[in-house]
């Protein structure tokens, strides 16, 4: 294991969780960042507050995000920027989602958990090429099985879905209208 400086770097707190998260491949805890770096949880939330503050009030010339998906944290880039990255990297052709992918992932993130047979009954059509496209990216995932005949699984959205779109938490997407 690599032996740490004896004195804390010049970095702020916030500073360095914010280099931490660059690297990690995954969201993680505070506890988890706590006990990497040796500080209390407390003050690694308090640094996340500020990091988020920071990242948030200078969002128009930041490129990165901090994103907050059940009890875990993550930098993301901008959803701004998403069609500059994707280029970049190549991904333009592939990372499309086709209208009747965008209203299966409405349905889903408004309703979840819920059901194929229940997705199909509100869209009319029979979506299992669009389920198995949305699993294979990630941006949906099955959560349990239903207390229904079939017992039929139950589908929600990810984090990838949250990030795709630029959200913390489905509660972010805009109210349905009253008729719906």
């Amino acid at each position: 294991m690599t032996e740490l400086p004896s004195t804390r770097p010049s970095l702020s707190l916030a500073a360095l969780i914010e280099a931490l998260l660059f690297t990690a491949s995954d969201p993680v805890t505070p506890a988890q960042i706590a006990q990497g770096l040796g500080v209390a949880t407390k003050d690694v939330e308090v640094a996340l507050v500020e990091l988020e503050a920071s990242l948030n009030q200078a969002a128009d010339q930041r490129g990165l995000r901090l994103q907050r998906h059940q009890g875990r944290v993550q930098l993301t880039t901008a959803p701004e920027a998403a069609p500059w990255i994707e280029r970049f990297l190549g991904l333009e052709a592939t990372t499309r989602l086709t209208r009747a992918s965008l209203e299966t992932l409405a349905i889903i993130a408004y309703r979840e958990p819920v059901t194929r047979p229940q997705i199909e009954a509100i869209r009319g059509v029979n979506c299992d090429g669009v389920m198995k496209s949305l699993l294979v990216k990630g941006l949906i995932q099955e959560v349990g099985r239903a207390d229904l005949p079939g017992r039929p699984y139950l589908y929600s959205t990810t984090p990838e879905f949250l990030q795709h779109f630029g959200l913390n938490s489905v509660a972010e997407l805009p109210p349905l209208p009253e008729d719906e």
